[in-house]
């Protein structure tokens, strides 16, 4: 991984700021709700007193109620539940296998019973063994007393349900009813007038298939909506918030106010503001449908809660976009029971708009400062890669081939050396290694003259008393040892002046003056010269066929030339191949020298271009040790004409091949 991804993923951390905001502005909006709910639930816990106080509530029930519902419009008795299909969702049940469905208007109360039963036993309400048949039994209770009815039919359609009791001051003596029956049961609807003052209504069911008590009856008070209730509440209740008066079983007994939900002065926020807060802000909302505002029983669990004497709080998603609704449920006590439950209820926008707003200006920083950072530290680390790439790059360059230090940094201009940071430093320890190293390799070329200059004086010395010897009385068994020191001596004498020869050389490369010739005549009178030399091994030329001139020195060429025939001649069997190529290529010229022969190893094919390097000793045991100047000097003679001499395997493993790639020398003008 480069340093510039290095540093970018560096960086990144500082997403650690935007996240640790996000974190914050959710706390200060969790808090921001419990300071809101906590306000909403004082206020909803002084209403409820008030309420006590001022008698408003109505008379204690036992909770278990009848519930009236308003009727949406006047309903015909008929026996069939198509009037009543919009209160049908909030039925009570009635015994185990009916419903009981009551609705009232402005002068009537209308009862519609709804009872599953398959085995019918049939009878009318005048018949002696009505009471034995399948019946319904009606109690009515207004403050004179209680009466019951009796609901029997033997067929569908309308009866006058017989009453069971003695009359009873305000309640009727005949009572109309319509049955209606089918193979899942029967319905039985009937209606009353508002002015018999009912405080309590029974429904029971007597099934003659299963028994039972025949004259039992559910009798309840009855709860309904209350239109001076909710003018009380209406009084007691803050602006803007939307109350309501529940029984302990979730019925609706008052209502008032209404939640504002209209855009405020700071606008509305927008689809994308509302999901953000949802998403990242807001804790779990509840669901609006649960809350819904024109039905006559809530039935949620903040309700069931209130009722058992706690006060509870919950948000909730609003109904408008963007809005969300804080309900507080206080139990309204009195004597220590719970009489019913007041639900307040208030739309709020500043919760999500403040959260949202603290969100985005947070977001947008945060994101700016990421960028603005990451920005300093792209630059930063495109500049300190750019550095140690031009670093790295002079030190690739800093020494030649031959093992020399490029003449730039041969004087000292060594690049960011006069930096005053770490890579200052580096660049500062990267000049002083290249200055040991090029005098080390200074020492090293020159290493060949000086041995070959000091040698020479003891040489010398040795040969001459060597001489002296010869011609001194020796016994025989030193004969062989005077033998063996002469070869010593002629063999050391030998790499002397190799190394005398080389340093010459190199001097003569230098001093060479270049000329115009073709090649091919340089290439051809060598190897015309080398035939007789080389024994039973055969010498194949090839040339091109044009003439091929270059601006030359060509006694430097011939040299290099002996010197890859003198190797090759080392490896080359006595019955082998040789083969002298001159090539034309884009930029100069090529010769090349193969040979049949053992192949390179793979570890000396960048070293034996090198100054005392030589594989000669291992080829050819026995022979006088060789320097491994010659190759050196072939290199030498390649730069000189602006190219490079290389090696390689034949692609048939019979061989090797040496080649010098030619450029040709620069000329001089005068």
């Amino acid at each position: 991984m480069t340093l510039r991804r290095k540093l970018l993923l560096v960086a990144l951390c500082t997403l650690a700021l935007p996240i640790a905001g996000w974190l914050y502005v959710r706390q200060m909006e969790t808090l921001l709700r419990e300071g809101q709910s906590q306000a909403l639930l004082a206020s909803a816990g002084a209403v409820a007193r008030s309420l006590v106080v001022t008698g408003a509530m109505p008379p204690e029930s036992s909770g278990r109620d009848w519930y009236v519902q308003p009727a949406p419009a006047p309903i015909t008795v008929d026996g069939y539940g198509d009037d009543w299909a919009p209160l049908t969702p909030w039925s009570q049940p009635l015994n185990t296998n009916g419903k009981l469905l009551l609705a009232a208007d402005d002068d009537w109360l209308y009862v519609y019973a709804d009872v599953r039963d398959t085995r019918r036993t049939r009878a009318d309400a005048a018949d002696a063994d009505a009471l034995a048949a399948d019946h319904l039994i009606l109690t009515l209770r207004n403050a004179a007393g209680q009466r019951r009815y009796l609901l029997a039919s033997a067929a569908p359609g309308p009866l006058i349900a017989r009453p069971l009791d003695p009359s009873v001051d305000g309640l009727p003596e005949l009572v109309p009813v319509q049955w209606q029956e089918d193979g899942s049961g029967y319905r039985v609807e009937l209606r009353l007038s508002r002015s018999l003052s009912l405080r309590a209504l029974g429904v029971g069911v007597y099934d003659a298939a299963t028994g039972g008590d025949r004259m039992a009856s559910d009798t309840r008070p009855l709860l309904r909506y209350s239109s001076a209730l909710s003018t009380e509440l209406g009084q007691l209740v803050p602006e803007r918030v939307q109350a309501r008066v529940l029984a302990p079983r979730g019925w609706l007994l008052a209502r008032s106010g209404h939640l504002d939900s209209t855009p405020g002065a700071d606008g509305q926020p927008g689809w994308f503001a509302s999901l953000v807060y949802r998403a990242l802000l807001a804790n779990r909302l509840e669901d609006a449908s649960l809350w819904s505002q024109d039905v006559p029983r809530l039935d949620t669990r903040e309700v069931g809660t209130a009722a058992t004497g706690k006060p509870v709080s919950v948000w909730r998603s609003g109904e408008e976009r963007g809005s969300v609704v804080l309900a507080a449920a206080v139990p309204i006590e009195h004597a220590g029971r719970v009489e019913g439950v007041l639900l307040l209820e208030q739309a709020s926008r500043a919760v999500p708009l403040l959260a949202n707003r603290a969100l985005f200006g947070l977001l947008l920083t945060s994101f700016s400062v990421l960028l603005v950072a990451g920005g300093i530290l792209l630059a930063f680390a495109t500049r300190l890669s750019l550095r140690l790439a031009r670093l790295r790059n002079a030190a690739e360059r800093a020494q030649l081939n031959d093992g020399r230090l490029d003449g730039l940094f041969e004087r000292g201009k060594f690049p960011m050396t006069d930096a005053p940071d770490e890579i200052g430093d580096l660049a500062r320890s990267f000049e002083r290694l290249l200055d040991v190293v090029g005098n080390y390799t200074d020492y090293l070329r020159t290493l060949a003259s000086k041995l070959s200059h000091e040698l020479n004086t003891p040489l010398a010395i040795v040969k001459s008393s060597l001489d002296n010897l010869e011609h001194a009385a020796l016994p025989a068994e030193a004969q062989p040892y005077l033998a063996r020191a002469r070869d010593g001596v002629a063999r050391l004498g030998a790499l002397v002046r190799a190394m005398s020869e080389s340093s010459r050389m190199e001097r003569s490369i230098t001093a060479a003056e270049p000329e115009d010739v073709d090649l091919r005549d340089v290439v051809r009178g060598c190897a015309d010269a080398y035939r007789p030399l080389i024994g039973a091994r055969r010498l194949g030329c090839t040339l091109p066929d044009a003439p091929l001139h270059m601006h030359c020195a060509p006694e430097l060429i011939a040299q290099a030339l002996d010197k890859l025939l003198d190797n090759a001649l080392s490896f080359t069997p006595p019955d082998g191949w040789l083969q002298l190529d001159l090539r034309t290529t884009p930029d100069g010229a090529e010769i090349e020298l193969a040979n049949q022969g053992p192949l390179l190893p793979e570890a000396m094919h960048g070293r034996l271009f090198d100054s005392l390097v030589s594989l000669r000793d291992k080829a050819i045991p026995g022979d006088v040790p060789h320097l491994g100047l010659g190759l050196y000097v072939v290199r030498l003679v390649a730069e000189r004409h602006g190219g490079l001499a290389s090696a390689r395997n034949l692609d048939d493993g019979s061989g090797v091949a040496f080649a010098l790639h030619l450029h040709g020398m620069p000329r001089i003008r005068l």
